[in-house]
């Protein structure tokens, strides 16, 4: 199966340059980059990463940006106001982040990484500003719809550097090309209109034709929104922010129509497999085949084999035991033999609430049990030791230690 071929079942294709998809089929250089607004990506970013797998496993070279240089600005697209500045320091921590979870999903595979803040850092204001600046209309850029949306009626209004955003990201495809002989540029469906900025600058400014590959926003079949935020916010790839096993949990509970496309999307199963998953998960829904084969695949490419076989085995003890679950993939709280919890504090201090109010809420609309009781009154205190569990994917140990 040719890249063109592959990335149309897959379901990655967007919008393009390209007239003819089918010249992906012949290997080029390419970049595709991630902004250090976080040190760790999201599974909206790991979507694109998977895109850019398929781009590596048919030929083609590979160059990952973590962006120092427009981390220090941050992407207004998709902003209704100004963002806060980082420290040099936080964009440094993030940057490290981002580097290290490329190693981990590309591990094996051949690519380079490049930081933009090792360019822009020498490059002098007015020589940007000839370069780059003058070869871009006020009316060019004033027609963005996030400039639009920021500078018209009730609009919180824009700095210059984040107006000037799109010209950074622009230089730094133009000094790929020159440097590393980049012609293609692969990003989110957001990034369409910073991403033009780039051929522009290499038209005008070299002559030749460079080109954009974009994939889709990710869309929650169940929901219609955004995919990969939940009521505890969005799902990450570093353990520390999303644990392997909440990691593990999640796509085990997507829903049943959305679970073939997410496989086509997040794992590197043939279409052959996946089909056969998805007609078994028809077939015989309670089993939920796709969703734990999902589940297992995804979590093998992010947290590796062992981790994945980890949460797989703390899943299973889940559906078949209580108080008997000894693993330690499932988070613990410990306390007195006497003590008498309050289901409240409980789900605040464990983080499976967002406040006082959300464990109410969660409480009183049935999403907590104990021991596989539902808990109805918030006031009634919890004894003994057991599973806490919250929705369908959080869960909690209770253990009871010697006074």
């Amino acid at each position: 199966m040719t890249l063109s071929e592959e990335l149309s079942w897959r379901g990655f294709v967007n919008q393009t340059t390209f007239g003819d998809i089918k010249a992906l089929d012949k290997p080029l250089t390419f970049y595709w980059g991630v902004d250090p607004s976080s040190d760790s990506m999201t599974i909206g970013n790991l979507a694109l990463a998977m895109m850019v797998r398929h781009f590596i496993d048919h030929g083609h070279k590979a160059i990952l940006l973590v962006g120092g240089a427009t981390g220090m600005i941050g992407d207004p697209d998709g902003k209704n106001e100004e963002r806060d500045l980082k420290s040099l320091e936080e964009i440094q921590k993030n940057k490290d982040g981002i580097a290290a979870q490329y190693r981990r999903i590309f591990a094996g595979q051949d690519f380079e990484i490049v930081d933009n803040y090792d360019w822009f850092k020498g490059l002098g204001y007015l020589d940007f500003l000839r370069e780059v600046g003058k070869h871009f209309s006020m009316t060019q850029l004033l027609d963005r719809e996030f400039v639009q949306s920021r500078i018209g009626k009730d609009g919180k209004g824009i700095s210059y550097a984040e107006f000037s955003y799109s010209l950074i990201q622009g230089y730094d495809f133009l000094h790929l090309f020159r440097k590393k002989g980049a012609t293609l540029q692969v990003a989110g469906a957001d990034q369409w209109g910073n991403s033009i900025a780039g051929v522009e600058l290499i038209r005008k400014l070299e002559g030749k034709t460079a080109h954009i590959w974009t994939g889709p926003l990710v869309i929650n079949t169940s929901t219609g929104m955004k995919f990969g935020k939940t009521e505890g916010g969005a799902v990450w790839i570093d353990p520390n922010k999303t644990s392997v096993f909440d990691f593990y949990q999640f796509w085990l509970n997507v829903d049943d129509a959305g679970a073939p496309q997410y496989l086509k999307f997040y794992t590197l199963l043939s279409q052959e497999e996946i089909k056969h998953l998805e007609q078994e998960t028809k077939q015989s829904p309670k089993n939920r085949a796709a969703q734990k084969k999902l589940a297992y695949e995804v979590t093998k490419i992010v947290h590796g084999k062992a981790q994945a076989d980890a949460a797989k085995q703390a899943t299973e003890q889940l559906n078949g035991a209580d108080t008997a679950i000894n693993n330690d993939m499932i988070p613990i709280l410990s306390v007195g033999q006497s003590d008498e919890l309050n289901i409240i504090k409980v789900l605040v201090d464990a983080k499976l609430a967002t406040g006082q109010s959300d464990a109410k809420r969660l409480v009183s609309q049935g999403g907590v049990r104990f021991k596989d009781l539902k808990i109805t009154d918030q006031f009634e205190p919890i004894r003994g030791e057991g599973l806490l569990q919250v929705g369908k994917r959080r869960f909690l140990r209770i253990q009871r230690k010697s006074d």
